[in-house]
Order: structure tokens, then sequence, then C-alpha cells
């Protein structure tokens, strides 16, 4: 297997897509052809992993999706070219049976360079193709390029996948693992409560309306706030504003930024509560599985992915999206209850037990076999 992704920083599709192939590895023969030098080319090399850096031009690497095909991207439209012929020469050379791409540029620029090599290419959807979450004309793009490229297509969500209507391939839905790898170090607990956030820090996570409704419950408390992860694809003027933000609020000394942390799982373990508060459908809300799979009571916008994985007040709580108000009332309200978190808890672990990667990897591995031998011709011929 071939896999394709543009980045190598340890975002949530990374961490998803390193956890999987460190459980099959006994399976699958992985090189993993990433369009940077980064963080996660470390981690792969480290869990050991093949791993090639092709690089990619940043002018298309970083690229925000909101900026897809406007006029400064399609600049890039020459480099894109190149790198689909390079990325072809590289899959003739290697010979996989499979591509299989992580992201959604991957999933274009790779399934171009798959199909040119005549390798079948599996596409991991990992993002909602949607008009309130990707610009209209790339909407169709992508929509049309899902009936042509992919000889199958993965979604994390029945969310995901209801955004990519009339496909003729099959496709899976799995959702991503959940489990570390390690049990985290016990980390010493602050005895005031602390309610987190976690993720990148980009507008539409909604980390300012978490700081506003924190405000509003808890201004002047000893309840603290933290909020985990840092800014990519030039979005460091939000990230700066949270800072400002919180000096308005007058929530400074209860506010801890915590910048990108690689241990998640210790980061869990210093929080009573966990929010999740995109202000867009979530896809599928990798924090929110981690936080639940780390006991915690996850307080989650009740739309995307999230609504999927929890069943209100039993294994997490929803809350109405977009509304600072009642996710203020929420915070309060189970900050007040610990008996009530607990009881969530408890039962959304048995909800992220399902997610073990031991068992989220056994469809994908069939998946590629089903492929493989639907298409196993077009594997002998010359490459």
């Amino acid at each position: 297997m071939l896999y394709v992704d543009h980045i190598a920083r340890m975002s949530g599709g990374e961490i998803a897509l390193l956890r999987t192939l460190v459980r099959m590895r006994d399976r699958v023969a992985a090189l993993v052809v990433l369009g940077e030098d980064g963080p996660f080319a470390e981690a792969l090399g480290t869990a050991g992993i093949a791993v090639r850096v092709l690089p990619l031009d940043p002018a298309v690497r970083d690229v925000r999706r909101d900026r897809v095909l406007r006029l400064g991207a399609l600049r890039g439209v020459v480099s894109t070219v190149h790198y689909i012929l390079a990325l072809r020469r590289l899959i003739r050379a290697e010979r996989p049976d499979l591509v299989h791409t992580n992201t959604l540029k991957a999933a274009l620029y790779g399934g171009a360079a798959a199909r040119l090599a005549r390798v079948p290419v599996v596409w991991h959807i990992r993002d909602r193709i949607a008009d309130d979450y990707l610009p209209p004309t790339t909407v169709r793009l992508i929509r049309l390029a899902a009936r042509v490229l992919p000889a199958a297509i993965i979604t994390n969500s029945e969310a995901t996948m209801s955004t990519l209507p009339s496909v003729r391939c099959p496709t899976l839905v799995v959702r991503d693992a959940a489990l570390p790898p390690v049990a985290p170090e016990p980390t010493p607990r602050s005895s005031h409560l602390t309610i987190g956030m976690a993720g990148r820090l980009t507008e539409w996570k909604g980390q300012d309306y978490f700081l506003r409704a924190f405000a509003l419950a808890f201004h002047g408390t000893t309840v603290n706030a933290s909020i985990i992860g840092s800014a990519l694809f030039g979005e460091d003027h939000y990230a700066a504003g949270l800072v400002r933000l919180a000096a308005e609020l007058d929530i400074t000394d209860q506010v801890e930024f915590r910048g990108f942390r690689a241990d998640m799982w210790s980061e869990y373990s210093r929080l009573d509560m966990l929010v999740h508060f995109s202000l867009t459908p979530e896809p599928y809300g990798q924090v929110v599985v981690e936080g639940m799979s780390a006991g915690l009571c996850v307080l989650a916008a009740a739309e995307g992915g999230p609504a999927e994985l929890i069943e209100d007040e039993v294994t997490g709580v929803l809350v109405p999206p977009r509304n600072v108000e009642a996710l203020s009332t929420a915070m309060l309200r189970w900050a007040r209850d610990a008996a009530g978190r607990a009881r969530i808890a408890e039962a959304a672990r048995g909800v992220t037990a399902a997610l073990d990667p031991e068992l989220t990897t056994a469809p994908i591995v069939e998946l590629y076999r089903t492929v493989a031998r639907a298409h196993g011709p077009a594997l002998t011929g010359p490459r």
C-alpha cells in the first residue's frame, strides 16, 4: 500500500492514519508519501513505517480549504501538474497494489497520479463535501472527481458519506480509532475544576465561542479553562485574537493556552470536562472520541459526526450549535454535577471500546482486498 498525505503536521487525520498503520503492520506493507517533512514523518519513522517526502509547493500544500480554486490557488496549477507527474513516477517505481489518499487535497492530486499510473486508489475522506464547509465550486469539483477517480471511498462518519451522493464505487464508513497506543502517565490534577477545549486554533472550531460561554458561566470563580492546540495554515491572527479576547472578558487568569501538545492523553487527564463546539457541522470529531475514551464528560455541538457518536446526557452532552448562552448553561450545569459527569464518562468508555484500532482496521483491510481483486488485471500490465 502507498499512502498519500499533503502535510506532515500532527492534525486529526494524520493521527488517525498513524494509529491505523501501526495496527495494520502485520497485514499491510505501507509506504507513506508526504508533501513535506515534519512531526508526522518523524512519528511514522519511530513506529517503523516507511516514509518518503516528495516536496509539494507550499502555495498548493498550505492553501486553506476556503480559498481552493480562487485566483491565488489557481496560480499553483502548474506546480500541481508537475507534482502529479512526479507522484505517478514514484507510484510506478514502487508498484503498490493500491494507493490510499488520506486528505482532501491528496484525494485530488493523488487520485490523478494513481489513475495515470494505472493503480486503483482508495479515497479516505475526512471532510464534509458541503457548501457550509467548502466553497461551492470546490464541492462540485470533488463530487465530480468522486465519480471518476476512486476505486473505493472510506469516510469517517455517515454525516461525511451523506455529502457524497451518487458515487459509483464501493463505500465504507469507518469511525477513526480512539484508544491511545499506550496508557498515559498519571498527571497531577488541579484542585479546581478545569474545562478544556482541544484542537487546531481556527475560527470554525469555535474557541472564541467557548471563551465567551466560559466567561458567562465562570467569570471570577475558581473554575479554569484550558485551550489545547495551535494554529495552522496562516491562522496565527486568530490564535492571537483568542488571547486578546480572554483579556477583554477579564478571564486571563482563569485561561491557560497550552499550545500544541504531542501527548494529548496527558492533557485530557488534567481536565474534568471537555468541550467541542465547531461552528459548522464536524465531519467526525476525533477530539470527541478521544475525550470519551479518556473518561471525560464531553459537551459537543448537536450536529454532524459528534451527534452520531453521542447519546445526549447518556454518553455525552449535545448542545445547540452556535449558541453561546446554551453552551454556557450546559457547562455550568454539568460543572455542578460531578456524579452526572462520572456516569456519562463511564458510559462513554463503552462506546469508544468499539473504536479500538484492532477492530476498526479489519474492515479497511477487507476493502483493500475487495478492490485489489476487482482491479487485479489492471495491476499486471506495465506501469
